[in-house]
């Protein structure tokens, strides 16, 4: 389908209940999940929808645990990167139970509190959050979007001096299965063509 298309898609999928969602689109930086996650805004704003953006990578944890294990630890990648309860506690629960969300957390250039103030939207925004792995860390959200693509495909996307971190999206693809968890699935080995290979009925 085209790129036109799959924003199209998965907008109709949000609107399809009303209320407050809670939107996660997943997948390796190099598939650039964040420009999916931005070309829904319009759309869901066109449509009567307020819409808040949030990066994961916002919500990444201080160096000295994401680094414990040195710089290029694919393991700690994979599961000491992201403080996965401060993004339920601070955005994904305050926002489905009240509006309320903390739009940054971290500044991992800085490796300091970003110190930003609460936010709050109104009944029937959409939280749109972006990042990567994701998927199977028991986040309560309402409908996730992975990109997926083949090993061979990040292997060469991912710059030379990043490649020590692609055992962590094999074990992310082996432990957690990201393409049969996700509610949409999207393969983008051509990101100019990408491919609908999934959809779950659970809205």
């Amino acid at each position: 389908m085209t790129r036109q298309a799959l924003v199209a898609h998965v907008v109709a999928r949000v609107l399809a209940v009303p209320g407050r969602r809670r939107v996660v689109v997943d997948g390796a930086a190099v598939l650039r999940p964040a420009d999916l996650a931005d070309a829904l805004v319009d759309p869901l704003r066109a449509a009567g929808r307020a819409v808040a953006r949030v990066h994961a990578d916002d919500f990444l944890r201080p160096a000295s645990l994401r680094w414990e294990h040195g710089r290029h630890d694919a393991d700690a990648y994979l599961d000491d990167r992201l403080d996965v309860a401060a993004l339920a506690r601070e955005v994904l629960d305050p926002f489905a139970a009240e509006g309320r969300y903390l739009p940054t957390l971290w500044d991992a250039a800085t490796d300091r509190a970003t110190r930003a103030g609460y936010m709050t939207a109104p009944q029937g925004a959409v939280l749109v959050v972006d990042g990567e792995l994701l998927l199977g860390r028991w986040l309560d959200v309402d409908l996730t979007v992975h990109l997926a693509a083949r090993p061979a495909t990040l292997a060469r996307l991912v710059p030379e001096a990043d490649r020590w971190q692609l055992p962590a999206f094999a074990r992310y693809a082996d432990e957690t299965a990201p393409e049969t968890v996700a509610d949409v699935v999207v393969r983008v080995d051509d990101p100019r063509r990408p491919a609908l290979v999934s959809v779950t009925d659970d809205l």
